[in-house]
């Protein structure tokens, strides 16, 4: 019985050892790797194991369009042409890695003289982009009481920046409540739209501000802007808009004088203006040359 046992487990064991050698199997030593720009990165594609001499290889890229070859035919083909090279047997190192490297990339081999003759295995590359100097607003001079916003916006690094504000060389909370310096103020700030919004802006919040965009590649900042806070000046106000009513007052009193003068009669008389009169029945009206105004002289027609 014993001797039964041990033939059936050697079996086992040999037609375990014969499918493992029949069969091509692939592993890789990082399936998330990621890289700065243009630094160096290895996609491990490893041969576990394989009893084909020569099998297949090849790599895809796989991005939202589809799949594109990487790796062909022993030759690296597509914008990936003159950036990267196989190790042996089957490792893809791209050795100056771009933001259009981001991608998922695909190792496939196939070895007709094994009885599991393709394996294959998914890796997804991540290049991370160090963030640009962001574009940011800031209001030069803002009334207490009102509302004010503070924008900054990078579109260059990867991943997407978070980003910071800073007051006077100092950062500025997410929550206010939690530092004893911004306690009493009140504000948003959104760490990935890049907003600062001040509800009701107060003389303390006048100052330097600048924003810092970061990611895990590093980070860049705009130059500081002052925003000045100022008073309403109420009293000014009022009395600026009682000077222009008065002033209005005047100029209308003045136009109503000048109609009821006739200063803007349409018609003016002047000594040698003359319009000759229609003929009444019987009169002539004659002009003499000695004078200037008018006398009639009665004649009548027979």
């Amino acid at each position: 019985m014993a001797i039964t046992r041990l033939a059936c487990l050697l079996t086992l064991l040999s037609t375990h050892c014969y499918f493992s050698v029949l069969a091509v199997v692939l592993r890789t030593n990082n399936e998330s790797p990621w890289t700065d720009e243009f630094d160096k990165i290895e996609l491990s594609c490893l041969i576990e194991s394989i009893s084909t001499l020569n099998p297949r290889i090849e790599w895809k890229k796989i991005k939202n369009e589809g799949p594109s070859y990487v790796y062909f035919d022993k030759k690296v083909s597509g914008d990936l042409e003159n950036r990267a090279v196989i190790r042996e047997p089957a490792t893809l190192v791209i050795t100056n890695a771009t933001r259009s490297d981001t991608a998922k990339y695909r190792c496939e081999v196939t070895a007709p003289d094994d009885q599991k003759s393709f394996d294959e295995i998914v890796i997804d590359l991540t290049v991370r982009v160090k963030p640009v100097m962001p574009k940011c607003s800031v209001p030069k001079s803002v009334p207490v009481g009102k509302s004010a916003e503070l924008s900054c916006l990078e579109e260059e690094g990867f991943p997407k920046s978070q980003y910071q504000w800073f007051k006077n060389r100092e950062e500025i909370p997410e929550d206010p409540k939690t530092s004893l310096k911004f306690l009493n103020s009140s504000y948003t700030l959104n760490a990935d739209s890049g907003t600062l919004n001040f509800i009701a802006v107060r003389k303390e919040d006048a100052g330097e501000y600048y924003c810092r965009a970061k990611n895990d590649a590093g980070y860049a900042e705009c130059a500081p802007q002052t925003m000045e806070v100022y008073d309403i000046d109420i009293l000014g106000i009022i009395l600026g808009v009682l000077v222009v009513v008065v002033v209005l007052l005047c100029i209308t009193v003045g136009i109503c004088c000048a109609y009821k003068k006739g200063y803007f009669s349409g018609q003016k008389q002047a000594g040698n203006n003359y319009k000759v009169p229609s003929k009444g029945d019987g009169v002539d009206y004659v002009r003499t040359d000695d004078e200037g105004d008018f006398r009639h002289k009665s004649s009548f027609v027979i």
